[in-house]
């Protein structure tokens, strides 16, 4: 009635988390299809190993957001503004535009009908 769910290549018979259970006959006549369960006691132990994961996840981020290990009652400096945008150099408003320069040094005939 009950088997592994991967019997074919475990031999460790009854000591997996899914048991393939076939399906069968109850004493009182009803049918029970083919249906895949729990192994005993792998509910609890998944319980237990969330809960322990949740623990860990829980108070290994309860730091406060403190930056660089500073004390709860030391102040932190404020940010301050460090820079005057949109950035100018000197002399950028006296020069003239850049004129564009050809790619090309050999003269590129554009009449094609020729």
């Amino acid at each position: 009635m009950v088997r592994c769910a991967g019997a074919a290549r475990c031999p460790g018979e009854g000591k997996h988390v899914v048991v393939q259970v076939r399906e069968y006959e109850r004493a009182d006549g009803t049918k029970v299809r083919t249906h895949s369960r729990w192994y005993p006691g792998a509910r609890r132990e998944l319980t237990i190993f969330a809960v322990i994961s949740l623990a860990i996840v829980g108070f290994g981020h309860s730091g406060g957001g403190t930056a660089g290990g500073a004390g709860a009652d030391e102040r932190l400096p404020r940010p301050q503004q460090t820079g005057v945008y949109p950035v100018h150099f000197p002399g950028w408003d006296k020069q003239p535009e850049p004129r564009p320069t050809p790619t090309v040094s050999y003269p590129i005939p554009w009449d094609r009908s020729r």
